[in-house]
C-alpha cells in the first residue's frame, strides 16, 4: 500500500502527529479537527461534520449535517473518502479523548473493512489496525523493545506470531481474556498473519 492514494482524516483530539500529504492524497477534516490543522499551517480540502464543538470555517470547503444523526462526524469522513474510491485511510485524533468516541472509531475499523477498504488510527504513541482473516502485517526488524497488543475482534480468532518476544503458530485470542496484552517486538523482523476470525493490532510500531 506505499504508493497508494491516501485518505487522511483529522478528527478533533489533539496530537503531534498529522498527515503528510502527497500527490493525490485527499484530508478531510471532521468536524472540529480542522482547527487542528490550521493550527498548524495545514489546509484540509474539505471539512465534514455538524460543528457542535466548533464554527464551520469561511475559507474551506465544506458539507454540513445536522446535529440528530446516525453517523459520527469521522463516520461521515470515511463516507465521504469511499464514495471519492479511496480504499486506504489514516485518521487521526481518534484515538484518547472520550471513550465511548475512542471505541466508534474502532468500530470505523470494521466499516472500513466491509466496505473493501484498510484504515490506520494514528496516534501519538500508538497506531491501531483491524486485521481480518488472511491478512498479514509486517514490522520492521528497527523497532526493537516496541510494544504489539493483539486483540479479538469477535469470539475467537487464530494467528501467528513471528520475530516478537512471545511467539508462536496457530495462536488463539478469544474476547474473555486478554492474552495478546504486552508483546514486544525483538531485533528480528516480526510477521503477524490471521489464521481466522478479526484482530485488532495495537503497537507503538508506526503503520
Amino acid at each position: 500500500m506505499k504508493n497508494e492514494k491516501v485518505c487522511h482524516i483529522v478528527a478533533a483530539i489533539k496530537g503531534k502527529r498529522l498527515p503528510e500529504k502527497l500527490e493525490g492524497d485527499l484530508v478531510i477534516a471532521a468536524d472540529a479537527g480542522y482547527l487542528r490543522l490550521t493550527e498548524n499551517g495545514i489546509t484540509p480540502d474539505l471539512v465534514i461534520g455538524d460543528f457542535d464543538s466548533a464554527p464551520p470555517p469561511k475559507d474551506i470547503a465544506v458539507l454540513r449535517f445536522p446535529k440528530e444523526k446516525d453517523d459520527t462526524d469521522t463516520l461521515l469522513a470515511i463516507r465521504e473518502g469511499l464514495s471519492r474510491g479511496y480504499r486506504f485511510f489514516r485518521i487521526y485524533g481518534a484515538i484518547g479523548g472520550l471513550l465511548d468516541h475512542t471505541l466508534a472509531n474502532l468500530q470505523s475499523l470494521a466499516f472500513l473493512s466491509e466496505n473493501g477498504a484498510v484504515g490506520i488510527l494514528v496516534g501519538d504513541a500508538e497506531s491501531v489496525r483491524l486485521l481480518e482473516s488472511g491478512e498479514s502485517v509486517t514490522l520492521p526488524a528497527k523497532n526493537e523493545g516496541k510494544r504489539v497488543s493483539l486483540f479479538a475482534y469477535g469470539k475467537t480468532a487464530r494467528a501467528s506470531l513471528s520475530g516478537l518476544y512471545y511467539a508462536g503458530d496457530g495462536i488463539l485470542f478469544t474476547d474473555g481474556f486478554p492474552l495478546g496484552v504486552g508483546n514486544l517486538t525483538t531485533e528480528k523482523e516480526a510477521v503477524i498473519t490471521v489464521k481466522e476470525g478479526r484482530l485488532l493490532l495495537v503497537t507503538e510500531v508506526p503503520l
